[in-house]
């Protein structure tokens, strides 16, 4: 009779803690609005920082379509922004 009323007070424990722990997940997710005000903020959404991930992307892609085109080791490069070897 002991060990069922320990595997009860157990098993209510943890239904307790697990409502607990689902209350306060509860409280503190965000909103559907919360989450469309927290979308318009990100950086990824202003036009400027797009112009600047597509620069850095079309920089990347000029750099991997030379080095894929020559045997130079475009590593080494100390300029990366201009062509050729200038150590």
């Amino acid at each position: 009779m002991g060990t069922l009323r320990k595997a009860l007070v157990v098993v209510a424990a943890l239904g307790a803690g697990a409502g607990v722990g689902s209350a306060l997940f509860a409280l503190v997710t965000p909103g559907e609005l919360q989450k469309q005000a927290m979308l318009k903020e990100m950086p990824e959404q202003h036009p400027r920082h797009r112009e600047e991930k597509v620069r850095a992307q079309q920089l990347v892609m000029a750099t991997l379509q030379e080095a894929a085109a020559t045997q130079e080791n475009v590593a080494w490069r100390k300029n990366w922004t201009g062509g050729g070897r200038s150590v």
